[in-house]
């Protein structure tokens, strides 16, 4: 088990790729916070701007995500003016962005912060946004051939009962959560998500009973791409 951020990520930078709102902390929590603490580098990009989650409230969703987001970072240790990065693209609607437009908003963060890790989702997350981020990265990666990729499960690992199928051709690494009152408390901040934020849109996503508990108990999950 890797049990500090050097073990797994050296001294960085770190860029970690979030398809939404709340997958930063959920998959990496534990990583940023030790990251921030011990000066380690780590710059989140979060993708989409997370309105699909309450399709009736989009507008205004898009905006409380976006705060959630930073008072999450703020949480773990970060400055969201130095730490973050949103480029609003629509949510569960990646795919419909030309990967050319993104791939270069990636590689120009990556090439700005000289990112030496690329922390994203799992290919195998049952979840277009998801499988879309992969992608990007695989293509970014090709494009900095020294990147460390690093996938990180959420929704693979939410129906695989907690033990995520891993990425082929990858190595699994186990990362502690050693302040799970800390992680427990940066996901709360996403309470749009975990129900009774927004009213008008009763379909509206809410993370399962268990599901927050069971990332910020951890530990976290990291497939590193050997080939």
């Amino acid at each position: 088990m890797d049990d500090r951020p050097g073990g797994l990520v050296g001294r960085g930078p770190v860029l970690v790729l979030a398809p939404h709102a709340d997958d930063e902390v959920l998959g990496c929590g534990a990583l940023l916070a030790d990251c921030w603490r011990e000066g380690v580098p780590a710059h989140v990009v979060c993708l989409t701007d997370g309105a699909a989650s309450h399709p009736r409230s989009a507008t205004d969703l898009a905006a409380l995500r976006r705060t959630e987001l930073e008072r999450t970072i703020t949480i773990l240790g970060g400055v969201p003016a130095r730490d973050l990065t949103c480029l609003g693209h629509p949510d569960a609607a990646l795919h419909d962005v030309p990967e050319g437009v993104v791939a270069a908003q990636l590689l120009a963060l990556v090439d700005a912060g000289g990112a030496r890790v690329l922390v994203v989702p799992s290919p195998l997350d049952p979840h277009c946004d998801h499988v879309t981020a992969a992608a990007l990265a695989d293509r970014v990666a090709a494009a900095r051939p020294a990147l460390v990729v690093l996938h990180y499960p959420i929704w693979s690992r939410w129906t695989g009962g907690g033990a995520a199928p891993p990425v082929p051709g990858s190595r699994r690494h186990a990362y502690p959560v050693t302040a799970p009152a800390l992680k427990a408390r940066a996901i709360a901040a996403h309470a749009s998500q975990q129900g009774g934020v927004i009213r008008d849109d009763p379909d509206g996503f809410a993370m399962p009973e268990g599901f927050a508990a069971m990332f910020a108990q951890g530990p976290e999950i990291y497939d590193e791409r050997m080939a």
